[in-house]
This record gives structure tokens, sequence and C-alpha cells, in this order.
């Protein structure tokens, strides 16, 4: 859409919530002049007005967390955006991953993802600190993860089997863990199996897989 017809306030500003493109956490709120929105879109990275300083801020220009910007949506009443980016580094100055951290009623959400896990484990891959399970099975091999999902697999359908939904869901948990172990050992990412999932129909796909084999 064109910039033109966004609605900023009073004093030129529009509302940029910031969002993790991979984890979809919310990252920061902050505003946005005309300039300011121009130079995010020319320069691919989240640039900003800052409303204490009076002055266009470039997110990372001096601690280095860039923000790449991958997409730009606004709102219904095109009065507020939503800016999904890909994140160099902590979203908050106090080096918190996010600015809302202080939950003052209910309660705060689980702080996870896949793609969260995903990242811990290409750590542990890096650092390989010891007594770690996840060392252990990089250490062991291909052979030895591939063993554990094996017998990760025969686990989650014994549990299913037997309608028992909260092994099912444990048993599962284990499942994916170490499949994220095995991406990792291959270079596989999530983004590689998120991008597979995307260019197929997977009901349609495996509707005609089964046809197929029968």
């Amino acid at each position: 859409m064109d910039i033109n017809t966004l609605k900023f306030d009073e004093k030129g500003l529009i509302p940029a919530i910031v969002v993790d493109a991979e984890t979809k956490k919310v990252l920061t709120l902050a505003y946005m002049n005309k300039e300011s929105l121009e130079i995010s879109i020319r320069e691919g990275k989240t640039c900003f007005w800052s409303r204490s300083r009076q002055e266009l801020w470039r997110k990372g220009e001096t601690s280095g967390n860039y923000q790449q910007i991958l997409s730009i949506t606004a709102d219904c009443d095109s009065d507020a955006l939503v800016v999904m980016v890909k994140k160099d580094g902590p979203a908050c100055h106090t080096g918190a991953d996010s600015c809302f951290n202080d939950t003052f009623f209910g309660d705060a959400p689980i702080d996870f993802s896949v793609a969260s896990l995903y990242k811990k484990l290409l750590g542990r891959k890096e650092q390989m600190p010891e007594g770690s399970y996840t060392t252990y099975l990089f250490e062991k091999g291909i052979d030895k993860i591939l063993k554990k999902i094996g017998e990760e697999s025969t686990e989650v359908i014994v549990a299913a089997k037997g309608n028992d939904k909260d092994e099912t869901i444990y048993e599962l948990a284990d499942l994916m863990y170490h499949s994220l172990v095995l991406m990792v050992e291959m270079g596989i990412t999530v983004d590689d199996v998120r991008a597979e999932l995307a260019s197929r129909d997977i009901i349609e796909h495996k509707v005609k897989q089964e046809k197929m084999t029968k």
C-alpha cells in the first residue's frame, strides 16, 4: 500500500509493533514518522522516531542489534503497523530479548517456541558442555540419534494406541526433541521444514500418496 494512505497522528507518528518472525513474540512498541518509515523500507532495517530525543533512531546503530525487516503490515484503520523482523540480538536496551517482560495481570505465556529450542540445541552442538544429554547424543553421532527417534516413535504409537492423551503428549515431546537434534546434526533448519510444509497442501498430498500405495 502507499505510505501516503497511512494515518499518522497529529505529531506525524504512527505506532509500530515489532514482532520476531521466528518466535512470533512481540519485541517492542516504537513509533515511526514518514521519514523513518521510508528509511526502514529503503534500508530493510528498522528505523524509528525517538519521542524523547526528538530524532531518528536506527535500531542497532550503536549496539549492533539490528532488526532485518521481513514485512510491514498496516491494520484495518491504517493507523498502526506490525513489523515482522529477523533480529540480530536483544530488542530491549536492558539486554532482554523483548521489552515486554513484566506481567502485572494474569499468567504470562510460556516463553517457548520450536525455533528457540532449535537455537538452544545449536548452542549445545557448538559448545558441547559436559554432562548434557544433548552433548551425549552429538558425541555418539547420527546412528544413536536415529535409534532414539525410532524408539520415541514406537512409544508415541503405544501411548496413542492406549488412548492415553497425557502419555502421548509426553512421548510426542520426546520425539520432537530428538527430531530437532537430528536436524541440527544434519544442518536442517526450522525454516527448511517450514518452507517444505508451505510448498504443498499437506492434506491433499498425503491423500494422493495413500491412493498410490493401494
